[in-house]
């Protein structure tokens, strides 16, 4: 377990009554330098530059399993603080059921889901395969012989591979994923023949294919991205919609008051030109959803990707 803490602003600044406010604990499931370490941190750097909260931070890194071994800390031990929030994303939901985690996300108060990251497929530049379609039936006509790599087991790149499988009509148990430590490798073992193809996020890839290393066959956004060209999943014909999302947890049983208070400072971020900025220059996509319509989304996302990691033989 790797543990990191760092305050990001001054200390908690003096308030109008010349109280001091109590600054806000952060708990981030990840090391430093991820995409959850750089969400959160990022988002409370443009609040702050915004006005809309500028008092202190605290941020705690406490990285490994998917982000479980953090949130089951936070759960232990920030339930029912006022000012106590952690950064949490979609890869969390499987690995909580992969690693039989005590974590539970339906305790938590849902803050808000901030933003998504669309993930694409690709192949070897000098592969034969011109577009998914013809992976798809490389993977029909024998899918143990079509070797995809992509994150850890369970999480969102190998959920977007089966949801592809499943609308093809191919069985998920089948499906031959090869867990990676990183799009790097991922794309070193395209390169190198070890894998068929490979499925990560768009910023982990786009540089890659801008090499001319590999070539870009899809991507599970509902429209084409603007500046990428690049087909998405549902023009070939498989109804795949899926994005690696990363949002904002209050700490279990948080007092009502101070969740709402939470929640409008991020409906604030979430308009603010300082957020906009952060979004472009990081290329994230804004995906904002808070309260208690994110909470349904966890719900409905822990079912949906529960069925999904059963059919492929992953948890019971």
């Amino acid at each position: 377990m790797f543990k990191y803490k760092a305050v990001a602003f001054a200390a908690a600044m003096l308030g109008a009554t010349g109280v001091a406010n109590a600054e806000v604990s952060v708990m981030i499931p990840a090391n430093p330098g991820g995409g959850w370490d750089g969400t959160g941190r990022q988002a409370f750097a443009a609040m702050n530059e915004a006005g809309i909260y500028t008092e202190g931070v605290n941020f705690t890194n406490t990285g490994g399993a998917g982000g479980t071994i953090g949130l089951a800390a936070f759960q232990n031990s920030e339930s029912g603080k006022s000012d106590a929030l952690a950064v949490f994303g979609a890869i969390t939901v499987g690995a909580i059921m992969l690693n039989s985690s005590p974590v539970d996300l339906s305790k938590f108060t849902p803050i808000a889901r901030l933003t998504a990251e669309y993930l694409v497929i690709a192949v070897d530049a000098k592969s034969d395969i011109q577009n998914l379609q013809q992976l798809v039936d490389l993977m029909k006509a024998d899918p143990g012989a079509v070797p995809v790599g992509g994150g850890s087991a369970g999480g969102v790149d190998q959920i977007a591979l089966a949801l592809l499988a499943q609308s093809a009509g191919i069985d998920v148990a089948d499906l031959n994923y090869i867990p990676q430590a990183a799009g790097a490798e991922t794309v070193t073992g395209i390169v190198n023949g070890t894998l068929k193809a490979g499925i990560s996020g768009i910023s982990e890839f786009q540089q890659f294919a801008e090499q001319g290393r590999i070539r870009i066959l899809g991507i599970t956004s509902a429209e084409r991205m603007e500046g990428l060209d690049v087909p998405t999943f549902k023009e070939a014909g498989y109804d795949v919609e899926i994005a690696n999302w990363r949002g904002i947890l209050g700490a279990p049983g948080m007092p009502e008051e101070n969740a709402k208070e939470w929640i409008a400072r991020f409906d604030k971020l979430n308009e603010s030109e300082q957020w906009q900025k952060v979004l472009q220059t990081q290329g994230w996509e804004q995906y904002y959803l808070a309260g208690p319509e994110f909470g349904k989304f966890i719900a409905d996302e822990n079912g949906r990707i529960g069925e999904i990691l059963k059919s492929a033989g992953l948890v019971k």
